[in-house]
């Protein structure tokens, strides 16, 4: 039902060409002070938006986002201190 996304950051040159990154997937976040696009893609089309955002001479770098890579599930193996604390 729900295709997998993923995040590409992009690293672009000037915030004025981002109409152009557009039509290649979901534009989440613009910094534009560091100058770089968060762009959400369909996981099936990932290697061809790669390559076709690096063909754009505005586009200096285009980087995977590691979100998928993060342990995301966390041990309770750790006690819990703030009991101990407590007044």
């Amino acid at each position: 039902m729900f295709t997998g996304r993923t995040g590409l950051i992009i690293w672009v040159k000037h915030i004025k060409a981002l109409r152009l990154v557009e039509k290649y997937g979901n534009i989440h976040y613009v910094s534009k002070k560091l100058k770089y696009v968060v762009l959400y893609v369909n996981v099936d089309k990932v290697e061809q938006v790669i390559v076709q955002l690096n063909k754009l001479n505005f586009v200096t770098d285009v980087e995977r986002s590691y979100r998928r890579e993060i342990k995301t599930e966390y041990d309770t193996n750790v006690p819990d201190k703030t009991r101990f604390y407590s007044i």
